[in-house]
């Protein structure tokens, strides 16, 4: 079984600032750092699929612009118990590309979830206490890319990668 989701990646340079945000919010609220390599936005969870259900996901047409996202706003989902940097306003190419690329999921007959698309990085798991939302100076990055990824215990592989013009 394949465990997949779509995803888009920060930079090198996000990840560093995304990485000492968590270190600084860790003692606050608890928890653990995600580790640097794992930070990313999902776009859609596929769970755990056959080996011909993975290649349906991999052959789904993607195409969007590349656009800038900007994290200015932290937060937390208490009953995950993760915190999470976030868009206070999602870049509606952002938003686009999530809704075409779930309408195309589904109709190809996969299950998504049904709870509303809400762009972020989580940035600690486990967390200890709730972290009210709050401004955080932006992280930002250009998405040039888009990447559908396998998680095998906790690690992460990119099974394929599209390009955003």
């Amino acid at each position: 079984m394949n465990r997949l989701f779509f995803a888009i990646w920060p930079d090198a340079g996000s990840v560093e600032r995304l990485r000492a945000t968590a270190e600084a919010l860790a003692p606050r609220v608890g928890g653990r750092p995600v580790p640097r390599d794992n930070l990313h936005v999902t776009l859609a969870f596929l769970g755990d699929l056959d080996d011909a259900r993975a290649a349906a996901a991999a052959a789904v047409p993607l195409e969007s612009t590349a656009f800038a996202l900007a994290l200015d706003r932290l937060g937390s989902f208490r009953r995950a118990r993760v915190a999470w940097a976030g868009c206070t306003r999602a870049p509606p190419a952002l938003l686009e590309l999530e809704s075409r690329l779930s309408a195309r999921l589904r109709a190809e007959g996969f299950a998504l979830e049904e709870r509303p698309f809400t762009p972020h990085v989580t940035l600690l798991r486990k967390i200890e206490r709730a972290l009210p939302a709050e401004a955080v100076e932006v992280i930002g990055w250009e998405v040039k890319e888009v990447t559908l990824v396998q998680s095998r215990a906790g690690r992460y592989g990119i099974v394929k990668r599209w390009v955003l013009d």
